[in-house]
């Protein structure tokens, strides 16, 4: 076959998907395979968006090949590469076929009835079908299935070329980019997250001719913005990433930038006798900032070293994305590692660059530092009035007061001193107006914990302030101290009360308030710290605090705040806890089993689940015998009027079955509820399972909808009881149990 330098689209063949068609034969994948390769140029992309913007493209644009069969392998083990630097996204995909197999397709027609008259002549019918086909009637097939005889019309399908495919996928993979807002640039009316300057697509050594984003393609890329900035051909798909490197001055693979970055990193700091301290995800941004990654050893005065070690890593890392540096006792070191994206021919001046700017902000939060402390926490909570929480809801410092009050409430539940209580919670969000926190807003309660220190307040308190913030994120730490934990709960339910008052509850991705990020926080902090405290209780003292906090009230017919608020949030947070409990390993069916007795504190629905999974696993078949035993029972008393607070008489009792159920029910009956009451449910269901027998030969031998009304309406007292006996934990019925 002549090899084709231009791989072009061809569509005047038809495609698969045609209507009134189905494939029914194909040929195998051409033999014919390469390399192929995508590169889009662009304007510097988003540092910290950059790996899931690789992974996103790469991914769809190696699926869209698969689904059209240019790729046999769809699990993508090393079938394909991705490429990412700030100005390029690409990918190289293995053996790749140059055009889709070719297919036979087949479009039914009329029935043969219909198609022919009695002389066998063919109808309007035939003759309609044959026409839209563009063949004569003759050359159409005679088909007889089990529904009938059908005239049929067979063509081969040319497949797609790779050029048609490609410009397929790039569509597709671009669209499918997770970007929050795509831009435009010039007259052009196409959009990305970044101005695109150019399009590289090679098979093999062939330039794939497509279109995307208003850019053709073509067989050259750019190196380096400032060593190689101009255009760089690429031969063979095969050559680019050693092209770029050698030629180009980039490193297009990130995972080999990320490598280089780290172990630079590692070299330079150990000279100095350091440690340089790389989280992810900073590592992840400054692979993400360069092409070509220089390390660099910078110093900074030892002076700097009295402020919070908080301040200089937040300066570093956050304001100038450098890598700080440790001794080997942990201690923060006066120096810092910084990644260059230019190999300069005078590396001490770079260095000295970032010195001086890193010099210049540590002089600011130094000023900031000294200039703060002279106002106290205490006196800056009247500054609060300015700071508006929301504008339905009033000012922080009214938030401030709702909170304290909230927290003397739990004070109690939590034995945290209400006095402690008291003064945390007034002083937990006074840094907020401190010049620190504006220049670094990310550390809002650790300045206001060294604030509380250097200000004679209890270490306690001071601890506290900082700790009301956790859990931040998913996976966060609670805080450490009934104290912390006490205002952490006031501070999340008086939010979470206020914006579901106000109606903004969260729908689908948007949460603007971190609702559920609140929610999940209380739940955690009750469990997790071990606190039983009813939560619609919590959620109704809530309320109370808005109806009237200190003084500061809410605008009459602002919000709408009462039972229904309550019930809301309560059931947001045990859908919240649902998924923590799932999350955990348990299941969603006995959460709802559990959930049927409508428990309302926290830890007590964890001791409720942990006891249900241990008995579940260790007692199966007793277990699953009441799980049945229940159901049925809860169908019996569904369908009787039964009053489940009245007991069973054992007078009426005239089967020998029916006597030793009772029995074993009444031997069982106090220690059950003594169980039960003190949170103890493993051993109370321990105890049910002793009714296995009796109930499995009561069902055998009694029946429970006795001729004799007396003796059915004791019957069913009787179940009622044992029902009511295991509602103490939970619904087992509820619950599939497979032996």
């Amino acid at each position: 076959m002549q090899r084709q330098k231009n791989l072009t689209s061809n569509n005047e063949h038809g495609t698969s998907n045609e209507h009134g068609a189905r494939i029914v034969k194909t040929r195998k994948m051409t033999a014919r395979k390469r390399n192929l390769l995508i590169e889009l140029g662009t304007e510097e992309l988003p540092p910290k968006s950059l790996k899931l913007l690789s992974q996103e493209f790469s991914q769809h644009f190696f699926k869209v090949l698969v689904e059209n069969g240019l790729v046999e392998d769809g699990n993508g083990n090393g079938n394909y590469q991705a490429f990412a630097t700030p100005r390029r996204l690409a990918i190289w995909v293995k053996d790749v076929a140059y055009r889709q197999a070719d297919k036979i397709a087949e479009r039914t027609g009329p029935a043969l009835k219909i198609a022919f008259d009695d002389n066998g002549n063919p109808t309007k019918a035939a003759e309609g079908f044959a026409k839209s086909c563009g063949v004569a009637v003759s050359r159409l097939k005679k088909v007889e299935t089990d529904e009938g005889g059908w005239l049929v019309h067979s063509r081969k399908v040319r497949g797609e070329t790779l050029a048609a495919v490609v410009t397929q996928a790039l569509g597709e993979s671009i669209k499918n980019l997770t970007i929050p807002k795509r831009m435009r640039w010039g007259e052009k009316d196409v959009e990305f997250i970044r101005p695109v300057h150019w399009l590289l697509a090679l098979y093999g050594s062939d330039l794939v001719k497509t279109e995307v984003l208003g850019l053709k393609s073509t067989r050259y890329s750019r190196g380096h913005r400032f060593h190689a900035p101009g255009p760089l051909k690429i031969l063979s798909a095969d050559r680019y990433q050693n092209t770029l490197k050698t030629m180009g001055f980039v490193i297009a693979d990130a995972q080999d930038r990320r490598s280089m970055i780290q172990k630079q990193a590692k070299r330079l700091a150990a000279r100095q006798g350091g440690i340089v301290v790389m989280e992810d995800a900073l590592l992840d941004e400054v692979t993400g900032l360069v092409e070509l990654p220089i390390a660099l050893l910078g110093e900074f005065d030892q002076e700097f070293l009295t402020l919070p070690k908080e301040v200089l890593i937040s300066t570093m890392k956050d304001h100038q994305k450098h890598f700080y540096v440790t001794d080997t006792t942990g201690a923060l070191a006066p120096m810092f590692i910084t990644v260059s994206n230019i190999k300069s021919k005078a590396p001490k001046r770079v260095r000295q660059g970032n010195e001086r700017v890193l010099r210049a902000r540590l002089s600011d939060a130094r000023f900031f530092w000294q200039a703060d402390q002279r106002k106290s926490l205490a006196d800056r909570v009247s500054d609060l009035a300015g700071v508006l929480f929301h504008h339905k809801l009033g000012s922080v410092q009214e938030k401030v007061c709702r909170i304290e009050k909230l927290s003397e409430y739990l004070a109690e539940k939590l034995e945290v001193k209400k006095a402690l209580a008291q003064q945390g919670a007034r002083l937990c969000k006074a840094d907020l107006v401190t010049d620190m926190v504006g220049e670094f807003p990310q550390l809002q309660g650790v300045i206001g914990r060294y604030y509380a220190l250097n200000q004679g307040v209890a270490e306690a308190v001071a601890n506290a302030i900082a700790e009301h913030y956790c859990p931040k994120f998913s996976g966060d730490k609670i805080p450490a101290t009934s104290l912390g934990r006490c205002i952490s709960l006031a501070d999340r339910i008086d939010t979470l009360v206020g914006i579901f008052a106000c109606g903004e509850i969260p729908s689908g991705d948007k949460d603007p308030f971190a609702l559920r990020r609140a929610s999940l926080g209380v739940l955690r902090i009750l469990i997790e710290g071990g606190a039983s405290v009813n939560l619609l209780e919590l959620i109704n003292q809530g309320i109370k605090g808005y109806k009237e906090s200190n003084g500061a009230k809410i605008p009459t017919g602002t919000i709408q705040i009462g039972e229904e608020v309550a019930a809301q949030i309560f059931e947001y947070c045990m859908e919240r806890l649902k998924g923590y409990f799932v999350g955990q390993g348990y299941s969603a069916e006995q959460f709802v089993a559990v959930q049927a007795c409508h428990p309302q504190d926290p830890l007590d629905i964890q001791n409720r689940m942990i006891a249900l999974q241990r008995f579940f696993s260790r007692r199966k078949i007793a277990a699953q015998s009441l799980s049945s035993a229940n159901k049925r029972i809860t169908n019996i008393l569904g369908k009787s009027t039964v009053n489940s607070a009245i007991k069973f008489n054992r007078k009426l009792i005239c089967e020998p079955a029916e006597r030793v159920l009772a029995d074993a029910l009444i031997d069982i009956s106090q220690s059950v509820f003594t169980h039960f009451s003190g949170g103890n449910y493993e051993a109370g269901l321990e105890l049910l399972s002793t009714l296995k027998q009796p109930v499995d030969d009561y069902f055998a031998q009694v029946m429970v909808m006795h001729q004799d009304a007396a003796v059915k309406a004791n019957r069913l007292a009787m179940l009622a009881e044992i029902r009511n006996m295991f509602l103490g934990v939970a619904d087992i019925s509820r619950i599939r149990i497979e032996l």
